[in-house]
C-alpha cells in the first residue's frame, strides 16, 4: 500500500500504527511475547496456500454473522496489488462459506485481514500468526528464489532478537536489538552497529513482523554476505536528535558496539529516512554510513558543508520505489540538491515494481546491509532499477479523461465530483495475477477521489468504480460494455499486447451486425460478423466460418467489445497466421441453442456471406455457457462442425454420446481452461477424464494462467483461430 493508504487504513480502524513510549510494556515484554504465534480460536484454516501458490479463502458465513451481523460483501484486504499496494479481494457466498481463490502470487510475505461492508473488520482466528502493531493483521509466506532472504534460517543458525530498554526525557523507551550468530555479553571484540529507523505510519516491531528484518539479517549472516554488527530496530522521531542520542548511549552501555562513526550506520523508512539524512548532512561525522529508504522530506543542503560530510560519510545510499511511491518525486528533488552540492551519494536507482511496501523496504535491506562496514566494489544501483525519467505528477483534477495512463503503465484514476459525500470509493478492476479482480482504494483528493496504480502490464482492461458498495460506471470514460453498463475499459499497448492492439486504418477485417429471425425466441435478433480484409462475396470458393458464442450474461456484442476479437483476427490476419474466414457471433441466449444456431444463425449467415455449409470447413466455438453449448450441439449432431472448441466449460455426463460419429466426424475438438481461480475448473478436469474414458480424441495443452474470465478466453483465440481449417 501507498504510504496515504497506510495511514488512512489505520485512521479506519482506529489502530496507533505509532507505537508511544509504552509500547514495548504492553507489547514486547520479551523476544519471545514479540515472535510468539498467538493461539487458533477455530480449527479449519480459513487460509490454505498450495505449492505452486493459490491462496484459498474460506470463511464460514456464521462465524462472519455471529462477529459482525448480516452483511452484503466480504472481501480480503491485503497487499495483493500491483507494486504489492494494499487491495481488496471480494469473497463470493457460496453455501455456508464466503470463499476465493487468488494466484499465483508472486514469492514473498503478504499481510491481511478480512473486512465486512466497508468498515467490519476481524482478524482470521485460524492464522496463528501476527503483527505486534496492528492486532487485526495475520501474515502468510510463499516461498521461491526471488524471496529466499525472507525465509527463516534454520534453527539455533540464525542471531538472537532481544528487547532494549532505555530512558530519554524522563521517559523508558524500548528499541528491538538483533545480536549476529555467535555474539557473547563479554568479550574484547567490538561489533559495528546499524540503527534501523521506523517511519511515520511503520512500528519498529514492523520491521520483524512485515519487513522479515530477522530473517534477512540471519541468511545474510549465514551466506557470509554482510559483516556481523548489532541491528538496532527503533521508532523514529525525525525531529528528535536527543532521543536517538539517548538510544545511542543504550547500546553501547549495553552491547559490544563500536563506538566511532566509521563503525555506525543508520537507515530508516519514511521519517526514519528523514531522521537518518539529517544525521549525515547537519551533524556529518555522526554516522559512517546512511540509507534512505523512501523518506519523504529533506533538510538544506549547504554546498559548503560537502567537504565535511563528504569526510564524514563514507556511504549515503538512497533507495525509492517507482511512482507509486510518495518517496518519489522527493528523492529526485534529493539526487538534484545533493549533486548541485557536491556531496557523494549512491542511487540504488527507480524499483519499477515496488512502492511505498514492506516488499520494497526489504529489497532495500538486502541491498544495503552487505555494503556496510566492508569493501564493495559494486557502487550501481541493483539489477533491474531504473534511473529516474523526472517527476511524476499526473494531470491536474478533472482535466482529462481516466484513467490517465503513462507509456509504462502506470494508471491514474479519478472520479467526478459526484461522490464527494462518498466514504469508501475503489476501482474494481482484471490486476490480479492472470487477470483476476482486485478492488483498489481510492484516496479522497478535496471533491474527488483519485489514485494511482501499476505498473500494469500491456493489456486490455476493464474495471467499475464500487462507490460505497455500489457498483457505478465511470462517467469520465467514454468507452462502454452493452451488456455491463456499469464497466469501462483501457488498453496499454506493448509487445506483450501486440495482437489486442488496433490495426492501421483500412488494413482491418469488417464488423457488420446481422440481424435474423429467431423462431425460438419469436422476434427478430442480432449477430455480429467479422469478414477478413479484401472479402469477395463473389469468390468462387466460399470462406469457412467460425461460429464464436458468448458465455452466460453476455450477449452477442461481448467478443467485440470485451474479446477484442476484431483486433485479435485482424493482427492474426496480416501476419499470415490465419486463414481467411467470417467469424460469425450469435446470441446464445436461448432456450433451445440447438435450434438456435442450426435453424436461424447458420441459415441467415449462408445467405446474407459467402461461406462453406461443407462440415470441413466448419467450426464452432464458445466460452462458458457458449462452450457448454458448442459441446451440446457435438453431442446431438456429431459432424456437423469439423472443429469444435471449449472454453472454460464442461462436457457433461458420458451417457448417450456416439464415440464414433464424434472421432469420425471432428477434425479437432480442442478445449481451454483458466487455472485454480477458475470456477468451472474442477468440473472441466472431471470431463477430461469423462472424454478418456469415452475415448474421444481431443486436445489441451494445458491450463491457461488465469480466472473465468476475458484474460483467458482471449489467450484461446489467440491459440485457436490460427488452427482452424489447416491441413
Amino acid at each position: 500500500m501507498t504510504t496515504e493508504q497506510y495511514h488512512g487504513r489505520s485512521r479506519r480502524l482506529g489502530v496507533r500504527r505509532r507505537l508511544s513510549a509504552a509500547f514495548t510494556a504492553g507489547v514486547i515484554a520479551t523476544a519471545a511475547v514479540l515472535i510468539a504465534p498467538q493461539p487458533a480460536a477455530a480449527d479449519t484454516p480459513w487460509l490454505d496456500v498450495s505449492a505452486d501458490r493459490y491462496a484459498t479463502f474460506a470463511v464460514p458465513a456464521a462465524y462472519v454473522q455471529e462477529n459482525l451481523g448480516t452483511v452484503s460483501q466480504v472481501v480480503v484486504e491485503g497487499n495483493f496489488g500491483p507494486s504489492a499496494s494494499w487491495a481488496e479481494f471480494g469473497l463470493t457466498r457460496r453455501g455456508d462459506v464466503w470463499s476465493g481463490v487468488l494466484g499465483a502470487l508472486e514469492p514473498g510475505l503478504y499481510n491481511y485481514q478480512l473486512t465486512a461492508d466497508d468498515t467490519l473488520t476481524i482478524k482470521d482466528p485460524t492464522n496463528s500468526t501476527g503483527v505486534a502493531s496492528n492486532p487485526l493483521l495475520s501474515t502468510f509466506f510463499i516461498a521461491g528464489d526471488s524471496a529466499r532472504w525472507l525465509l527463516d534460517a534454520p534453527a539455533g543458525t540464525g542471531g538472537k532478537i532481544e528487547t532494549l530498554t532505555y530512558r530519554t526525557r524522563n521517559a523508558q523507551r524500548s528499541a528491538v536489538v538483533w545480536t549476529p550468530p555467535g555474539y557473547a555479553a563479554k568479550g574484547s571484540k567490538g561489533y559495528p552497529a546499524l540503527f534501523l529507523q521506523s517511519g511515520d505510519g511503520v512500528a519498529a516491531t514492523d520491521w520483524l513482523d512485515l519487513g522479515r528484518s530477522k530473517q534477512i539479517l540471519d541468511n545474510l549472516s549465514a551466506a557470509g554476505a554482510m559483516s556481523p554488527m548489532v541491528v538496532v530496530l527503533n521508532n523514529a522521531d525525525a525531529s528528535d536528535d536527543k532521543e536517538l542520542k539517548d538510544l545511542r548511549k543504550a547500546v553501547t552501555d549495553n552491547y559490544r558496539v563500536l563506538r566511532d562513526p566509521a563503525h555506525q550506520a543508520i537507515a530508516g523508512v519514511s521519517d526514519g529516512a528523514t531522521q537518518a539524512l539529517r544525521a549525515a548532512l547537519t551533524r556529518p561525522g555522526q554516522f559512517g554510513y546512511v540509507g534512505w529508504f523512501s523518506g519523504t522530506s529533506a533538510p538544506t543542503i549547504d554546498r559548503k558543508d560537502a567537504k565535511a560530510i563528504n569526510r564524514g560519510v563514507k556511504l549515503l545510499r538512497l533507495y525509492t520505489g517507482n511512482v507509486t511511491d510518495p518517496a518519489h518525486n522527493p528523492t529526485y528533488r534529493l539526487t538534484k540538491a545533493l549533486g548541485r552540492a557536491d556531496v557523494r551519494f549512491e542511487f540504488d536507482g527507480v524499483n519499477p515494481d515496488g512502492g511505498a511496501t514492506w516488499t520494497t523496504w526489504q529489497e532495500n535491506l538486502v541491498d544495503f546491509a552487505p555494503r556496510l562496514f566492508r569493501h564493495v566494489a559494486d557502487h550501481g544501483p541493483s539489477p533491474g532499477h531504473t534511473q529516474f525519467k523526472g517527476e511524476f505528477n499526473p494531470p491536474p483534477a478533472g482535466t482529462t479523461p481516466t484513467p490517465f495512463v503513462t507509456e509504462d503503465g502506470f494508471v491514474t484514476f479519478e472520479t467526478t465530483t459526484d461522490f464527494a459525500d462518498a466514504q469508501h470509493v475503489t476501482v474494481w478492476a482484471n490486476v490480479a495475477p492472470g487477470g483476476s479482480w482486485l478492488r483498489l482504494p481510492l484516496t479522497r483528493d478535496g471533491d474527488r477521489w483519485r489514485a494511482t496504480v501499476g505498473p500494469l502490464k500491456p493489456w486490455f482492461y476493464y474495471y467499475r468504480l464500487i462507490v460505497d458498495r455500489v457498483a457505478v460506471k465511470d462517467a469520465s470514460n467514454p468507452t462502454r460494455v452493452t451488456t455491463e453498463p456499469t464497466w469501462s475499459t483501457f488498453f496499454i499497448p506493448g509487445p506483450g499486447a501486440r495482437l489486442l492492439a488496433d490495426v492501421p486504418a483500412g488494413r482491418g477485417g469488417t464488423v457488420e451486425s446481422m440481424t435474423y429471425t429467431s423462431t425460438v425466441a419469436g422476434q427478430d435478433r442480432t449477430a455480429l460478423v467479422w469478414t477478413p480484409p479484401g472479402y469477395d462475396p463473389n469468390r468462387a470458393q466460399p470462406y469457412p466460418v467460425l461460429y464464436l458464442q458468448h458465455g452466460g450474461g453476455q450477449n452477442y456484442t461481448d467478443w467485440v467489445e470485451m474479446g477484442r476479437a476484431k483486433q485479435i483476427l485482424d493482427n492474426q490476419f496480416l501476419d499470415g497466421d490465419l486463414t481467411p474466414m467470417v467469424v460469425v457471433m450469435g446470441n446464445g441466449n436461448s432456450s433451445n441453442f440447438n435450434s438456435e444456431l442450426r435453424e436461424n444463425i447458420v441459415p441467415t449467415a449462408r445467405t446474407r456471406y459467402n461461406i462453406s455449409s461443407d462440415p470441413s470447413q466448419q467450426a464452432l466455438a464458445g466460452l462458458s455457457m457458449g462452450g457448454g453449448q458448442a459441446f451440446g450441439v457435438l453431442r446431438a449432431y456429431p459432424g456437423e462442425f469439423a472443429y469444435v472448441a471449449a472454453f472454460s466449460a464442461g462436457f457433461g455426463s458420458g451417457t448417450g454420446v456416439d464415440v464414433a460419429a464424434i472421432n469420425d466426424g471432428t477434425k479437432m475438438l480442442r478445449l481451454y481452461v483458466g487455472d485454480q481461480t477458475d470456477f468451472v475448473y474442477p468440473s472441466f478436469m472431471a470431463s477430461l477424464t469423462t472424454l478418456d474414458n469415452l475415448g474421444i480424441r481431443y486436445e489441451f495443452d494445458g491450463v491457461t494462467p488465469g480466472p473465468h474470465g476475458w484474460d483467458v478466453w482471449q489467450k484461446n483465440l489467440i491459440d485457436l483461430a490460427p488452427r482452424l481449417f489447416k491441413r
